[in-house]
Parts: C-alpha cells; sequence; structure tokens
C-alpha cells in the first residue's frame, strides 16, 4: 500500500510500504476513507521534534473496518470508525477514569513500528477500546465525513482546552491562537455556553471561521498588545477562561496576561521553542489556575459525535484545502507555508 514516511526534516513522501495485517487478535484493519495533516506534524517536518528516517506520520484518520481479530467484539468488517490520535486499550485505571493518553498499552499513530493515518490502510491495535462506531450512511456524506474527522484530533483538542480553562454558561472566554485548534475552541466555548468569546487572530480568512464558530470579537495584535487589547475590551479586566492553542513561549506568556485574577487556563498547544513563558509567582499571585495537555479525544468523542452528527456543530470549515493522497508533500507546504489552515486527505 501507499503511505507517508518523513526521512528528513522537509523531506515528505509517499512511497510503497508492506500492507498491515492483524498481529494481535484485538486489532483491525482499518482502511482509510479520510485523513488529514496535523499543526503538530510540522514540528516534525521542520525538523523541530525528531523522527527516524522512513518512519510514518499522521494521527487523523477514520475508515472502514477491513479486518477484526479474533477477539475483537465491538466491531465488524464494513463498519465505519473514526480513530483518536492516541490507540488504548479501555481496561486500564487510566481509561477508566477519562485519560486514555496515559494507557500503558497506548501509543501515537506514527510512533516508530507503527502505522500513520496518513496512507492506504492502518492497524489498529486494541480496536475495542479505541474505536468509534459511526453511521453508515455517513460514508457518503462528503461534508459530514469530513465534519466527523474531526473527532479524531482537532474538534475533542479544542473541547479539552475548553474544559480545561472551565468554560460554562455565562462566561468570558479568550482563544490564543487562529489555527484548526484555536477555531475549534471557539467552537467548543460556544457549545459550552460561553457568552463571549474574543479569539487572537491576524488572518482574516481564519477570523472569519472564528466568527462564523462564534467568537463576538477579534484581536488582531500580538505581545503586550494583545494584553492590552484583551483587557480594553474586558474593561480592564481579563477573561475568566483563556484557551492557550499555539504551546509558544510567547502565546503562554500572553495567555497568562489576558487572564483575569481567579480566572483558569486550558492548554493544548504542543510545547515547542525557548521555552514556557510560566511565572509561578504571577500565577500564584493571582491565583491563576492551569490544566491541559494532551487532550483525551477517545473519552470526548460520545459527547461531541450527537452533536456533529445533528449539525448542531460543524468543524469542517477548518478543512479548508482537499488533496490526494499523491499530493501530501504538497500539503504539508501549504501549511507550514500558511497558504492553507489544514489540510484534508482524500486517500
Amino acid at each position: 500500500m501507499r503511505a507517508t514516511v518523513i526521512h528528513a526534516p522537509h523531506d515528505i513522501r509517499v512511497q510503497e510500504v508492506p500492507d498491515p495485517a492483524i498481529q494481535r487478535p484485538t486489532d483491525v484493519v482499518l482502511r482509510v476513507l479520510r485523513a488529514c495533516i496535523c499543526g503538530s506534524d510540522l514540528w516534525a517536518y521542520r525538523g523541530e521534534s525528531a523522527r527516524q528516517p522512513g518512519q510514518r506520520i499522521g494521527h487523523e484518520f477514520l475508515g472502514i473496518v477491513e479486518e477484526a481479530g479474533s477477539e475483537v467484539n465491538g466491531f465488524a468488517v464494513g463498519d465505519l470508525v473514526v480513530a483518536p490520535f492516541v490507540w488504548s486499550d479501555g481496561t486500564c485505571a487510566h481509561c477508566a477514569e477519562g485519560l486514555t493518553t496515559s494507557c500503558p498499552q497506548g501509543g501515537f499513530w506514527g510512533s516508530v513500528g507503527s502505522d500513520g493515518g496518513q496512507g492506504e490502510a492502518v492497524r489498529v491495535p486494541f480496536a475495542d477500546g479505541t474505536l468509534v462506531k459511526l453511521p453508515a450512511a455517513a460514508a457518503s456524506d462528503d461534508r459530514l465525513l469530513t465534519a466527523l474527522l474531526a473527532l479524531s484530533d482537532v474538534l475533542g483538542t479544542g473541547h479539552h482546552a475548553a474544559v480545561g480553562a472551565g468554560v460554562r454558561p455565562g462566561s468570558t472566554v479568550a482563544v490564543v491562537g487562529d489555527g484548526a485548534v484555536g477555531l475549534c475552541g471557539v467552537m467548543a466555548a460556544k457549545r459550552l455556553g460561553a457568552e463571549r468569546i474574543i479569539a487572537l487572530g491576524r488572518h482574516q480568512a481564519r477570523t472569519d471561521i472564528a466568527r462564523a464558530f462564534g467568537a463576538t470579537d477579534v484581536v488582531a495584535e500580538r505581545g503586550d498588545a494583545a494584553v492590552a487589547a484583551v483587557r480594553e475590551l474586558l474593561g480592564g479586566e481579563g477573561a475568566q477562561a483563556v484557551i492557550e492553542a499555539v504551546g509558544t513561549e510567547q502565546s503562554m506568556r500572553t495567555a497568562v496576561g489576558i487572564t483575569r485574577d481567579g480566572g483558569s487556563i486550558g492548554y493544548v498547544g504542543v510545547p515547542h521553542g525557548s521555552g514556557t513563558g510560566l511565572d509561578l509567582g504571577v500565577m500564584f499571585d493571582r491565583n491563576i489556575a492551569l490544566r491541559g495537555g494532551v487532550a483525551p479525544v477517545r473519552t470526548y468523542i460520545p459527547e461531541l459525535l450527537p452533536d456533529v452528527l445533528a449539525g448542531k456543530i460543524d468543524p469542517s470549515p477548518v478543512f479548508d484545502l482537499a488533496i490526494g493522497l499523491d499530493e501530501v508533500p504538497a500539503g504539508y507546504k501549504a501549511m507550514d507555508e500558511r497558504t492553507a489552515l489544514k489540510v484534508l486527505i482524500k486517500p
């Protein structure tokens, strides 16, 4: 089959690799219908996170079960399913608590020795604990299928940030980051009942999506200017809940600066750069809470899925470029150069 591999920074290739096969009785083999490129994939593409030459890449996908191991109980050949970006056994103490990303037997797609999502097929370990079944009819609805793909990572990650930030009905929220996760954070905050949502971003195509998702205000400034602008909008106070969806030192400093005393920051931006930007003394003095990390999206899918199916939320606009599998290297280039927000792959 064809799959995407990374050989070195800026060297992404689509090449022939061995077909996946059942290795354990709890596995399934899934034929990929939709996949995408994540902003976090760019850190490997840019050489900011290490990868072995020839390692698979991609962790967001959905598809059709082609083969199921003898101990798989919840799925059968032909089922349409979505995979969260981490597999998990569904039985350990962490999974029982909803922290599926800490499952001792879990792992990330594209890690050494595993398949990546940006390919024609994937072997899924612990299928019963990992996959979520989707309505078969969705396979023939292109827009819905694209919206459902967001459940594999970006929508659940935005939701995790909103939960970590303590978004509740009537709250004021600020979102740092105008990427796909930040935009889904706007959507999640709106879904959870936020009354005012300030999106920080300077690219109109993205801030237009933010407004469509529920943002009431847009702040284009960065750094200290952004902090001043947000506080001016809020009468000198910061936001009760802040979503940090970038992961740089500057973005975290901005998040702290725009949080009101006693407020909370939900952080899901993958940390990268020179430091965290956290001043614990400032956070201590101002009683600012910090919650977040790797989003356990498998836990959130059952909650978010009904709203996607009913059309109450539609994250599909974050995918602004659709390509075939052979075009994946160009898709990485487009996202790296910020000419695309999030690239959809149709193998």
